[in-house]
């Protein structure tokens, strides 16, 4: 389930972005392991388009723009 979340978030994410670049920013930034996997009971009740800029903000917040 968390798979298919994730992949819905990362193709918000994606516009005009390579996936990959996507996921070397939530790598090095933390996200996946600070944020995404520990919050997801909570996250995944909120919009695909909500954690998605909250995700951006995060990458952001951690010095990382994409």
């Amino acid at each position: 389930m968390f798979i298919k979340y994730f992949n819905t978030v990362i193709n918000i994410l994606t516009t005009n972005i390579y996936p990959s670049k996507i996921y070397a920013a939530l790598d090095k930034t933390g996200c996946i392991k600070d944020y995404l996997v520990p919050f997801y009971d909570v996250l995944h009740t909120l919009s695909s388009q909500q954690v998605a800029e909250d995700v951006l903000e995060f990458i952001r917040s951690r010095g990382e723009v994409l």
